[in-house]
């Protein structure tokens, strides 16, 4: 399994016009390993392409909803600020994520004083 995401990224770096730049049809007289990277090549691309538009229709499929979200993650993002500043989410009894700030991190951006506002 741990296969699956390399070949998707090969897949995606070797688009068909870039492969057949790197593996075009075998020349006769092209040395033996030429010839066979040529064909692993296309292979891979060959064992690769269904998992890719399977790919790219779940992408389709979920497109409106990050849509929707990604006015609200812009917000947590200007919210938060930097993530390195949080500890790792704990899921409660009750169902709801805390997701607490370390005691050494500075204040959010959204937190900070204004110039001219007093911090109280």
């Amino acid at each position: 399994m741990r296969l699956l995401p390399i070949l998707a990224v090969a897949m995606l770096l070797c688009t068909p016009a870039l492969a057949e730049q790197v593996a075009p049809q075998a020349q006769p007289g092209g040395s033996l390993m030429e010839q066979g990277a040529k064909l692993f090549l296309r292979g891979l691309m060959s064992e690769a392409d269904p998992m890719l538009d399977d790919m790219g229709r779940a992408l389709k499929d979920i497109e409106p909803a990050l849509r929707a979200m990604g006015p609200r993650l812009q917000e947590l993002v200007v919210l938060m600020g930097d993530v390195t500043n949080y500890e790792a989410p704990e899921v409660m009894p009750n169902g709801d994520i805390l997701i607490r700030r370390k005691p050494d991190a500075p204040l959010p951006p959204a937190l900070m004083p204004k110039e001219g506002e007093i911090d109280l």
